[in-house]
Formats: structure tokens, sequence, C-alpha cells
């Protein structure tokens, strides 16, 4: 403002911090309960776990209760080092594509050798945490992982396909919607129980009744720790690479028939928003009906299925209730996920302050996974 200019009157200037005070204050009860219900716990875990805290609180010791989680801070940083050479990998190959180069094939033998240096550094770094730090908390993440990439895309796939197919003109469509959405409403400990009465390994369970049907016989299901390819192909396959055991398939079909109902009527929502003159015009250009999925159902709700399959990572990751009831001895710990792992250093440990660090830890790797997916994914999000 120049000297010539007069300044504004003080009415217009109180109106207008008027306004943003009232803005404030419509803002401030949710600020408020975010930050009661949501930012200090997370605060007061971090505080936690700085110190030696067993039942009572203990003195303070710093990054030693991460150090005994992860156990080897320089595999640590090779582990993420791995990842970031994942990243630069899938930097160059998008880089590549974009410039349309008659140099692919050559980018792409690059990215592939990239691939593989970051696999092999990622198990280095793996290797020498495993060695030194808390196997048990280690070991529970790749079960985190086999749970959330066993679930989420079956459920997403599966929800997809009755939206799609409910969206349509059919009879009974709202009993069916309704039908679908139960498990989600149902308690989660209650049908975990029945679920574990179903996956019994008696002969007489239901599970193991429908499978003789087929001629195949009774499976120990919940009680069965070996990897499910080894069980099903014969093999002697261990580690990461072994896959999930049949317990854990089993808690995963639980998991997928819990969510689907939710995701379908999501999509339905999602369906509905699509206009139904691009169908139509489809039509007339001769498209059927796998043409109008692929090329205007998919593409108009990759928003939807972001969102969902964002929500769903992250809540696979903190999954606890059914598998904590759903888990049994004889499963020898391949069930036990980051969120049991950390529960059973709370309460049977009485460890607070290790329990506290690991639940930091499980954090710190949810929001990275999250601005991957965001990274990813979003980018290739088809807003309309």
């Amino acid at each position: 403002m120049t000297a010539s200019q007069p300044k504004p009157p003080f009415r217009l200037r109180w109106i207008d911090i008027k306004e943003q005070l009232t803005g404030y204050l419509f803002v401030s009860p949710a600020v408020l309960i975010i930050s009661l219900f949501g930012l200090f716990p997370i605060g007061y875990a971090f505080y936690m776990s700085v110190f030696n805290w067993n039942v009572r609180k203990g003195d303070f010791n710093g990054l030693d209760n991460y150090e005994k989680a992860i156990g080897d801070w320089t595999g640590l940083g090779i582990f993420i080092a791995g990842f970031l050479l994942m990243g630069v990998a899938y930097w160059v190959w998008q880089n590549a594509l974009k410039s349309a180069s008659n140099r692919v094939l050559l980018v792409g033998a690059f990215t592939a050798f990239l691939l593989l240096a970051a696999g092999w550094v990622i198990s280095d770094g793996w290797a020498r945490m495993l060695l030194t730090g808390d196997d048990r908390y280690l070991e529970s993440l790749p079960l985190t992982v086999f749970y959330a990439l066993g679930t989420v895309p079956a459920e997403l796939a599966l929800a997809l396909l009755l939206a799609y197919a409910l969206f349509q003109n059919i009879r009974g469509k709202e009993f069916f919607r309704m039908l679908y959405f139960l498990p989600y409403i149902t308690p989660a400990v209650a049908s975990a129980v029945v679920f574990r009465t179903i996956f019994s390994p008696r002969e007489t369970s239901l599970v193991n009744q429908f499978i003789g049907l087929f001629g195949i016989e009774a499976q120990k299901w919940l009680f069965e720790p070996k990897p499910l390819v080894n069980l099903m192909f014969g093999t002697e396959l261990e580690g990461f690479f072994a896959g999930p055991s049949m317990a854990m398939v089993s808690i995963i079909l639980f998991g997928v028939w819990t969510y689907v109902g939710y995701n379908t009527v999501i999509f339905l929502a999602g369906l509905g928003s699509i206009p139904p003159e691009l169908y139509e015009a489809a039509e007339i250009d001769g498209a059927n009906a796998w043409q109008s999925f692929r090329h205007i159902t998919l593409p108009l709700l990759s928003p939807v299925t972001f969102y969902l399959a964002l929500i769903a990572f992250i809540g696979t990751f903190k999954a606890f209730n059914h598998i904590y009831v759903m888990r049994v001895p004889s499963a020898q710990g391949t069930v036990n996920v980051a969120s049991v792992e950390i529960f059973d250093t709370f309460y049977k440990s009485n460890q607070y302050g290790y329990a506290a660090a690991q639940a930091i830890l499980l954090f710190f790797i949810i929001m990275a996974l999250t601005v991957v997916q965001n990274k990813i994914f979003g980018e290739k999000v088809f807003y309309g």
C-alpha cells in the first residue's frame, strides 16, 4: 500500500477478523476431537516408547526400544535403500514410457537389473535385522503383508463384480444388497467365533464336509501352520516366498467375507454417478458389454477404487479383533500379524514402552505405504 492510498476503515478490517474467528470456531470442535482422540494418543505412545515402561514408568532409554525391535540400524538403512532403489527403477521405467523412445528395451533391461539389485539389497538388510532384532515382531510384518495382499485385491474384485451385477435391473436386487452388507455390520468377534467353528479341523466341520463333496480330504484349516503352496503342490518352500499358511488363508477368507459388502455399497454409489448417456453412446457406436465396462465403467470408477484400496490397506495393517479370536496355538504363530504381536507385548509381557515403540514403527510403515500408494496409483486415477 502506497502513501497516497487511504488505509481501509477499521470496521472493514474488524469484519474480516470476525469472519475468520467464526470459521475457526466452527472447525474447533473437530480439531479438539481429532487432537484429543487422534494426535494425543500418538504423541503419548511416542513418549512411552522412549522409556523402559514395564507396568510402571521406568528410566529414559532413548531409542533402545526401537533398537530392540529393529536390531541393526545399518540393516534397516540397507533395507530402506533397497526400496529406494525400487523407486528409482519405477521412475526410470515411467520416464522411458513417456519419452516413447526406441531404447525402451534397453531401459527395460536396466530397470530389471535395478529391480534385481533392489531385491538383493532388501534381503540383505532384512537378514541383518532378523539376526539381531526381535524376530517375533519382524516376522509379523511379512504376515501382515500376506494378509493385506490376500484380502484387499480379492474383496475389491468381488465387490466390483457384485456391484455391477446388482446395478442391473434384476429382481430382488434390494434384498441382495442388504444381504451382502450384513457381514460388515455383524460384530467381528461373534462372526469370528462362527468362522472358527466352520474352519474346524474336524471332519464334520462345514467346510470339510463341503470339500468332501469334491473328493478332497479333510484339512486342518486354522490349525495348519504349513504354507498353502506346500500343501497344494507338495513343495518344500520356506520363508517369504512360501507364502501364507493355511491358517492365514482361512483368516483371509473371513476378511474378504466381511468387507465385500461394504465395498459393494460404495461401488454401487460410484456406478450411480456415471451418466447413462455414455453407455447409450457406446452402444450406438457398436460397443459390447465388455467394452463398455472396460472403457467406461472402470475408468470412471477409478476414484472410488483408489479410495477403497487406500482405506482397505490401512485397515488390514491394523486388523486385530477377528485375527486374535481365530488364532490358535497349533498355527505356531503363522497368523500373528503386527497388531496381534504388539498386543501380546503389551498385555502378556507387560512391556508397555516396547509395545509403544512397536506401534510407532507400524505407524511409520503404514504412513510410508500410504504415501507410495498415493504416488503410484493416485496418478492413474481418472477424475473425468
